[in-house]
């Protein structure tokens, strides 16, 4: 019989043989010199940090770059980065920002920087994805959704470097989630000297390719599906990373990557099972780390396609799934069932919020009642990796698709590759799909704004149930404008209730996050916005030399490695 809590049977060999094959195609193991392997759980949809969407690509350009302004970490509270200071006029609608003085930019075998940071990098990078004329817009064929899903281009009036340290933006009405919104990866700060330096090589695709910018660690090479790597970056005006190098070790099966980690073949995992965290807990060399994330997994249901316009058959669905049975059955103790598409522990969640009852028999009445007596076939589309607010996309389609047979709704399950599935979804291409979101910057508006107003439910927005209903899309727009953080949390009340009533998704589960680490990881934390963040982050063992800086301070305030 197998022995789960101490990893011993026969599966756990299979797996431990498994990770080692996979060490095998690393250039670096953790036994080499101040070498933080990292298990991620998949490949970047790109590299370039203005246009991923994904925790698992915004954590590939964190070790790279850095935005004008940040967030603390282990909170969701704005802080100076590379602009030391910023002021706001007094309508809101003028942002001044001075940049630190000094601030170098990495180079690499084909480029070497000749200055530091200054304003005309902040024009670069903001006007990139501003201006469909500017010469990179359109280089890697980025489309910049999530910059449009926010309503920047039409929300940005001026961007301009009024010296070499100064650099202002003008909007064209006040917006209080500006400054959240830039602290994000599409606020990430790329060197104009690169772009141009390129640019005159004919070479404009190698930006995207081989990233540079001012962060912690600078980019060394990507092999999809085996590893992306980095090298620390001594001049970094946060000083030196503690460690030499830092390796995403890309191992999609979370039952490899926990073998990993016990072999020590890497050093943290992200997404455990949730079978295996008492395991975890009870094993002398990991420590467990859990967050109250702010994300959401739910069901869209698009109402552009038939028979899901009619708000009948949408709510008809919701009576019937038991939401309940799927977060204890998947997510276990890190779930709780979802009423809103807010989570709980942010602002601006309506805790009265009813739920629809569980009523099959209504259900069908209503299924009757929209020409559908005996039901329906459709496809339920579901992810094909482990996330955060999903960790298990199959186990929670079959047991949708087992609640809906009860009404007579006939479902065929099914998925893709995850950049391919991902494509699809922000496409529109799924009547029904399962998908979820991980805050990217602790406002309400990144969910309700940017998963349900109107402006992302164009072809390619992340409003994946193409649903744009007027009132609810003044209510956020309105809530945009205010300075009152009440006030604003009164209109997300309003609006929460309206996706109550049409029903354009059903949402399923908020999650808990854990993440795996050996004893000897000193320095990480949890972050309530999904990043898994290397600042700072060490290892345990021999005095890691002069010139380091060993001593950083920690991440943040939640879920500290000791």
């Amino acid at each position: 019989m197998t022995d789960r809590r101490n990893g011993r049977g026969p599966r756990a060999a299979i797996l431990r043989r498994a990770a080692g094959c996979a060490a095998l195609l690393l250039l670096a193991a953790p036994a080499a010199a101040r070498t933080l392997v990292f298990c991620s759980e998949g490949n970047p949809e790109s590299l370039n940090p203005q246009i991923v969407t994904t925790t698992t690509g915004m954590d590939a350009a964190w070790p790279v770059f850095d935005t004008l302004v940040a967030f603390e970490p282990g909170t969701t509270t704005i802080r100076p980065s590379l602009a030391e200071s910023w002021t706001v006029s007094p309508d809101g609608r003028s942002y001044t920002f001075a940049l630190r003085a000094g601030v170098p930019f990495h180079g690499n075998a084909r480029f070497r920087p000749t200055r530091p940071l200054a304003a005309e990098d902040v024009v670069f990078s903001l006007s990139r994805q501003w201006r469909d004329d500017h010469p990179f817009h359109r280089v890697s064929g980025g489309q910049y959704a999530y910059f449009r899903d926010l309503g920047l281009p039409e929300l940005i009036e001026a961007v301009e470097a009024v010296d070499a340290r100064t650099v202002r933006v003008r909007l064209r009405e006040a917006d209080a989630t500006f400054l959240p919104n830039i602290a994000m990866t599409l606020g990430a700060v790329q060197s104009a000297e690169y772009a141009a330096f390129l640019a005159a090589a004919g070479e404009a695709e190698r930006f995207d390719r081989e990233p540079i910018g001012t962060g912690p660690f600078s980019f060394v090479a990507f092999q999809p599906d085996v590893a992306l790597r980095y090298r620390a970056f001594p001049d970094h005006w946060g000083g030196r990373p503690p460690v030499d190098s830092l390796v995403f070790s890309i191992t999609p099966n979370a039952a490899v990557r926990l073998a990993k980690v016990r072999a020590g073949e890497c050093h943290l995992m992200p997404f455990p099972n949730p079978a295996d965290l008492d395991a975890i807990m009870a094993d002398p060399g990991l420590t467990l780390m859990r967050e109250e994330e702010l994300n959401v997994g739910y069901l869209a249901l698009n109402v552009t396609r038939p028979p899901f316009d009619d708000l009948r058959v949408r709510r008809a669905v919701a009576m019937a799934i038991d939401k309940a049975a799927i977060v204890a059955g998947v997510y276990g103790p890190g779930g709780t069932v979802a009423r809103s598409p807010l989570p709980p522990n942010l602002w601006g969640h309506d805790p009265g919020l009813a739920d629809p009852p569980l009523d099959r028999p209504a259900a069908q009445r209503l299924l009757a009642e929209a020409g559908f007596p005996s039901g329906f076939e459709a496809e339920l589309w579901y992810p094909p990796v482990s996330r955060a607010y999903n960790p298990n996309g199959r186990r929670v389609a079959d047991m949708i698709q087992a609640d809906l047979a009860r009404i007579g709704v006939r479902l065929r399950l099914v998925t893709d590759e995850w950049a391919a599935y991902r494509a699809k979804m922000l496409a529109g291409v799924p009547a029904m799909a399962l998908f979820g979101w991980t805050a990217d910057n602790g406002d309400p508006d990144n969910f309700l704004g940017v998963l349900l107003a109107c402006a992302p439910a164009r072809p390619g927005g992340s409003n994946v149930a193409r649903w744009c209903d007027p009132a609810f899309d003044s209510l956020v727009t309105r809530a945009r404008r205010l300075p009152d953080q009440e006030a604003r949390a009164a209109l997300y009340r309003e609006a929460q209730g309206i996706v109550r009533r049409e029903v354009p998704w059903v949402p399923i589960a908020h999650s808990a996050v854990f993440v795996a680490a050996r004893r000897e990881v000193t320095g990480y934390r949890m972050d309530p916005l999904g990043r898994h963040l290397f600042r700072g982050v060490g290892l345990r063992g021999p005095d890691p030399g002069p010139g380091t800086n060993a001593g950083a301070g920690p991440q943040g305030a939640a879920g500290r490695v000791p």
